[in-house]
């Protein structure tokens, strides 16, 4: 190579190297962008930062209203969560639903009220697009008269019987007016509504006006801001609200029982029709109209646990039966035709209440299908496991259709009871096949002791019961003074106690009534959950405030 050119050729090199460098750098930068690089998470809530019209507006007349966030959000559970109060004749239609944008339009249907404050709340439905993280209890405000509402009212919501009160419970103000009655809350939205939602039990009420009003609570299973009988539970403050106030006030919920009817019976089987009802145990006398020949034997039964009652008679040819229903000490009468079809009787079949483990404070009873009228306890034995006769007693309870068998009992044992044939007979004359059941104890030491003590303002009698975590009642105890409360050889587990307080000593609770402004009788929770272990004694003390 001639010498003038080596240092040209130098410098190519040079250049190539210094590009390729450059070309392996840039590479590995671009790698090093790729790779995550992690953060913090983004926990803020999304911010409204502005409306349209403005929020708190007076003097409004838009039918359009849009709100604008600081970031792209999205609608969760709008339909649950939001809150318009008064509440609208026609839902508003909401946008975006099922996307992500910067901004909510609220479209209103409805023709507004004159000089009156509306309050939207969107609960917890307005999320962040990324991280669902929610802008709690945004409310937008305008009025459509000369200024803002600014009154409000609180209180707490909890339920009459169960130990946690219900989730979007609607809480609903009823201006008290010439307009307004009794059944209002049956037929007419509220004046001023809001809603717990899932999260508290806690309700505030904003933007009031001063005034009289009455203060519902309704689990509003339908949606529609009024009370329905049949599926909503209700609460109600029996005395008139003068606003301003600064009380707080309870709302007791609780579930009516629905006015009587009677349903359309059915034919269940060849020898009974099945009559469902509504409301309390009804007082009824049910006449068949059709003409039965002298050979057809009838009576009702109840059927235990169940909201209806059974017709037996001895099959018959007929087409059809007509019966008439009617109430005790009222004038109401129903006439109902049943269809008959080809079926097959029902016929005696039993059904113990244990089938292997027998609990030392339970009652060993066997059920059956059709109505047991007789008992013949010569044809029943109880044995231990070493083949000993025991002394028993037995008892026809007609009401549950059961007879108990009841027997001392010892632990780690064994028992045979044995029904031989014809041991019991039911209302058609059917008697039982052979039968017998095998039975055991456990050991004292697997079960727990729990004794309580009840302090504090008590009126007696009192309804004590052990339940689970889920209400199920496992053992009741009835009160009619001081005394010391023992629940023995229960179960390990968690318990919950429960005092319902008998104001009409009927030996059980009673529920409220709207109409009749009555309120259900008092229900007390033990505030702990108490466990009872295996081989264990334990005893509380629980004090009752007012």
């Amino acid at each position: 190579m001639p010498a003038q050119n080596r240092p040209m050729a130098l410098l190519r090199r040079s250049l190539m190297l210094m590009f390729a460098l450059l070309l392996v750098a840039a590479l590995l930068q671009c790698a090093k962008r790729g790779s995550p690089s992690g953060g913090p998470k983004d926990v803020e809530a999304p911010v409204m930062i502005d409306a349209d019209p403005d929020n708190l507006s007076v003097n409004f007349k838009s039918n359009r209203i849009r709100l604008y966030f600081d970031e792209y959000i999205k609608l969760q559970d709008v339909q649950n969560q939001l809150i318009i109060s008064p509440p609208l004749k026609y839902a508003p239609e909401i946008k975006p639903q099922g996307g992500a944008s910067k901004f909510i339009e609220i479209i209103l249907k409805d023709t507004l009220r004159d000089s009156t404050t509306y309050t939207i709340n969107f609960g917890q439905s307005i999320v962040d697009n990324n991280e669902g993280n929610p802008n709690p209890f945004l409310t937008y405000v305008f009025s459509t008269g000369d200024y803002i509402d600014s009154l409000t009212l609180s209180g707490v919501v909890k339920d009459a019987f169960n130990r946690n009160a219900d989730k979007f419970i609607s809480v609903m103000l009823y201006e008290l007016d010439s307009s307004y009655t009794d059944s209002t809350i049956y037929n007419e939205p509220p004046n001023y509504m809001t809603n717990t939602l899932d999260s508290t039990t806690i309700f505030r009420l904003n933007n009031l006006k001063a005034g009289k009003y009455v203060l519902v609570g309704v689990k509003d299973e339908a949606k529609n801001n009024v009370f329905n009988q049949d599926t909503d539970k209700i609460a109600f403050v029996e005395d008139t609200i003068q606003l301003p106030t600064d009380t707080t006030y309870l709302l007791n919920m609780f579930r009516e029982i629905p006015d009587y009817s009677m349903l359309p019976p059915s034919l269940a089987a060849a020898n009974r029709v099945l009559f469902g009802y509504q409301g309390e145990d009804p007082d009824v006398f049910i006449e068949p109209l059709t003409q039965l020949p002298d050979s057809v034997k009838t009576m009702v039964s109840r059927i235990p646990g169940k909201d209806s009652l059974n017709f037996w008679f001895t099959p018959f040819k007929a087409d059809s039966l007509v019966f008439r229903v009617r109430l005790q000490n009222t004038e109401q009468i129903d006439t109902f035709t049943v269809k008959t079809r080809k079926l097959g009787p029902d016929t005696l079949l039993l059904n113990p209440s244990h089938r292997s483990k027998l609990p030392f404070e339970e009652t060993f009873s066997i059920g059956a299908n059709t109505p047991i009228i007789a008992v013949d306890r010569r044809r029943i034995s109880v044995v231990t496991q070493d083949s000993v006769p025991l002394p028993f007693q037995t008892e026809l309870d007609t009401l549950e259709n059961r007879v108990r068998i009841s027997f001392e009992k010892d632990a780690n044992t064994d028992y045979r009871i044995t029904l031989d044939e014809r041991s019991l007979m039911d209302f058609f004359g059917q008697t039982n096949d052979s039968v017998f059941y095998r039975l055991s104890t456990g050991g004292y030491a697997d079960l727990g002791n729990l004794r309580m003590r009840l302090e504090g303002e008590l009126s007696f009698p009192l309804i004590v019961q052990l339940t689970d975590e889920k209400g199920t009642v496992k053992r009741e105890r009835y009160l009619t003074g001081s005394q010391l409360l023992e629940f023995n050889n229960v179960d390990p587990g968690k318990y919950l106690v429960r005092l319902i307080f008998d104001t009409n000593e009927n030996k059980r609770w009673d529920t409220g009534r709207y109409l009749e402004r009555r309120q259900p009788e008092k229900v007390i929770y033990y505030p702990e959950v108490i466990e009872v272990r295996a081989n264990w004694e334990l005893e509380q003390t629980f004090t009752v405030g007012g």
